[in-house]
């Protein structure tokens, strides 16, 4: 241990690009199993193994998940650790969730207040927490109304229902509803039935058709192929992820937003923005399509929103609200008083000002040094994204790098067809963690040639 804590402390100089606004230096990490261990405060308190772990939940779980081999046990920060103490730089963030690292002290301080005080009443009854948590999203973003549930993918499957019902309010007496639904290219709205319909990849859709029909899948960014089919009057609302994460981290152009807008108000369409991985301060922005000037009908949140409960929601125009009514939807966990505080609390911090600019200048920051440290190698393709949603194209499948990494000690996402690199740390990470994250990085890539 000693001998780490003497290269962890050793400064190395190095160069940097003119755009980099901080020149420092940060600790060399090799790409190597470095034993790293957790401090007592943050200690597992499991007395199981990893591999003992890992061999229960494959004889007791059903095999839904390719797992890392990582028994995650413990976290605090942007630092996450396993059953034997072993500390890994997180920056995937629970796939864009703990968008205040691991044990932030307010969400705790409000998680632990209303488990003591009111945990669950259904939606029966009123609860505080609730209607404080929809106040303070209607007050920060367009919506006039709120619908709570537990998931991104739920959110979804809210509004797809309430587009529906919308299209025979407002058109009671036509023959021809309009239900169909137009989705893209390199899109992910979700694993429930509806939501899964909406997705492209067909890998996920094909075992379990037929799915929901009516879904018109078109190229991400293509205007003239969505506003003509907009125009045939057969849409009922247009999905579209102003920045797909799984698909890839590809940004939509503000032509294509504002054109997706103007066309279905033309036809009487519903614009939904699915904003469940990259909204609330993702992108520096408390809103990504903030970033367009552009307003849906209907905006789904989920992931960061209570960091790390699980919940959804359909954030809603008057005019969308208006067409749904008792008994339409329902959820009975959704917007439980437990998660809604620890949601305040997240929302809170998140949409101060001073808090997004700091992950506008993070973001810039990670993005250049990237660029810097990265872009000269063969296999690097595009670096793209912006805020704390990052993604490193590669030619070859990043799988190898995402391991090695894992194994130095970095845990990164992979998105896309397999070779892109994902990249969500908490919103919270410091300058000095994401250039230990690139230097890992830049340390791991020999590992594509070796394998690739």
């Amino acid at each position: 241990m000693g001998s780490l804590q003497h290269l962890l402390n050793r400064p190395i100089s190095v160069p940097f690009s003119p755009n980099l606004k901080h020149r420092r230096s940060f600790f060399a990490h090799s790409c190597l199993n470095l034993d790293v261990h957790a401090t007592d405060s943050v200690k597992p308190k499991t007395h199981l193994k990893s591999g003992e772990v890992m061999e229960m939940e494959g004889k007791v779980l059903v095999g839904t998940y390719a797992r890392n081999p990582v028994v995650i046990s413990s976290g605090k920060g942007c630092k996450l650790y396993d059953p034997e103490g072993r500390e890994y730089l997180d920056c995937t963030s629970g796939i864009a969730v703990n968008a205040l690292g691991h044990g932030d002290t307010d969400w705790v301080k409000a998680v632990v207040e209303q488990a003591n005080l009111l945990t669950h009443v259904s939606n029966v009854f009123y609860s505080v927490p609730q209607v404080e948590l929809a106040r303070r999203l209607v007050a920060c973003s367009f919506a006039d109304r709120v619908f709570f549930s537990n998931s991104g993918t739920e959110a979804n499957e809210a509004a797809i229902k309430f587009a529906r019902k919308y299209q025979r309010f407002t058109n009671p007496d036509e023959k021809q509803q309009a239900t169909e639904f137009i989705s893209f290219s390199n899109s992910f709205h979700g694993r429930t039935m509806g939501a899964l319909a909406l997705t492209s990849k067909e890998n996920y859709r094909f075992p379990f058709e037929p799915v929901m029909p009516g879904v018109n899948f078109l190229e991400y960014g293509d205007v003239q192929a969505a506003t003509e089919l907009i125009k045939s009057g057969r849409i009922a609302a247009v999905f579209v992820e102003p920045i797909q994460g799984e698909g890839g981290i590809y940004s939509a152009t503000k032509e294509f937003l504002q054109s997706l807008r103007s066309a279905c108000d033309d036809a009487g369409s519903l614009l939904v923005f699915d904003e469940v991985q990259c909204g609330l301060g993702r992108t520096g922005y408390l809103w990504a399509h903030e970033a367009y000037d552009v307003v849906p009908d209907i905006m789904t949140l989920a992931k960061p929103l209570a960091g790390g409960l699980p919940i959804g929601a359909s954030l809603v125009s008057e005019k969308v609200a208006a067409a749904i009514k008792y008994g339409d939807h329902g959820s009975t966990f959704a917007g439980g008083p437990l998660v809604c505080n620890a949601a305040i609390a997240v929302l809170d911090k998140i949409s101060k000002p001073d808090f997004l600019a700091s992950v506008s200048k993070k973001g810039e920051y990670f993005k250049e040094l990237i660029m810097h440290k990265l872009g000269g190698n063969p296999h690097v393709r595009e670096v793209r994204g912006f805020g704390l949603i990052i993604g490193i194209e590669l030619d070859v499948s990043a799988s190898p790098l995402v391991d090695a990494c894992r194994d130095s000690g970095l845990l990164i996402l992979t998105a896309g067809k397999g070779n892109v690199v994902r990249l969500v740390p908490p919103l919270i990470i410091s300058e000095q963690e994401l250039e230990r994250a690139a230097e890992i990085m830049l340390e791991c890539l020999p590992a594509l040639d070796k394998t690739n």
